[in-house]
């Protein structure tokens, strides 16, 4: 799988970086035969959003181990192998050593409601190393370089792939329903084959779907789509806002819930 050979390019690259012997190959391969996993990952986590942003909120850039990049859940590129390779030796060189935590050097301002930066790599382990970073843009002088070199590397990805890219489309959809029942704007019939919202509300509803009720929502609430348009009512007359993204392939488990 091209999953074992970019974690192998990458610890080749690596020793042959520090001048080492010729690598245990067989630790280096993961061995990956169900779902699309990442090898590399940006994103961000917290900071001041609605309920409806954090639900939806995807990965800013995902690296998998067959090339495939995915931006923002709606752009896509594939690397070579040997681009991949260097991306994932890129990240690993420069979260070696980082804890799963960053915190900035003393001096540093406070700042609050911004979220967390989140970079990722596999290891030649085949486990995911996980920096989170408060404040990663905005304090960039107080944390260590490798931080935002990391991040300038998936960030140019992410670049790329908007210059480069076509639109990613996945098969399973994430729907959120926030209540709006006093928002301006006449609402539509709920969309047919979508399920309604069910049990409590706090603060917001969210399930994935497929198949028909996955292009029966995308149909309903093109992306982009203004909020007041947005509105749906449900057979009980309850008015809603309905909001939407595609899966990402490691999102999109085998089995989903019963819908109701």
């Amino acid at each position: 799988m091209r999953l074992r050979m970019i974690l192998l390019l990458a610890v080749m690259a690596l020793t042959a970086a520090c001048g080492g012997v010729e690598p245990d190959t067989s630790a280096a391969a993961v061995a990956d035969d169900g779902p699309a996993q990442p090898v590399a990952v940006l994103g961000a986590e917290g900071g001041f959003v609605t309920a409806t942003m954090n639900v939806l909120r995807p990965p800013r850039v995902v690296l998998y181990g067959d090339g495939l990049v995915i931006v923002d859940a709606s752009k896509q590129m594939t690397l070579t192998d040997a681009e991949a390779g260097e991306v994932v030796t890129r990240l690993e060189n420069d979260l070696a050593g980082q804890p799963p935590t960053a915190t900035p050097k003393p001096g540093a301002p406070s700042v609050t409601d911004l979220p967390d930066t989140v970079l990722g790599v596999r290891g030649k382990d085949g486990k995911m190393l996980e920096v989170r970073v408060p404040a990663l843009q905005q304090l960039a002088d107080f944390y260590p370089k490798e931080l935002m070199d990391a991040k300038k590397t998936m960030e140019d990805l992410a670049t790329r792939a908007a210059e480069e890219g076509a639109d990613y489309a996945g098969t399973r959809v994430r729907v959120v329903a926030e209540g709006a029942e006093s928002a301006e704007g006449k609402p539509s019939p709920w969309p047919q084959g979508v399920p309604e919202p069910s049990g409590t509300i706090d603060p917001v509803w969210q399930k994935d779907v497929e198949g028909a009720a996955a292009s029966a929502i995308t149909k309903a609430v093109p992306a982009g789509q203004e909020y007041g348009r947005s509105l749906f009512t449900t057979g009980s007359g309850k008015i809603f806002v309905l909001s939407w993204r595609y899966l990402l392939p490691h999102e999109q488990s085998p089995a989903l819930p019963a819908e109701g």
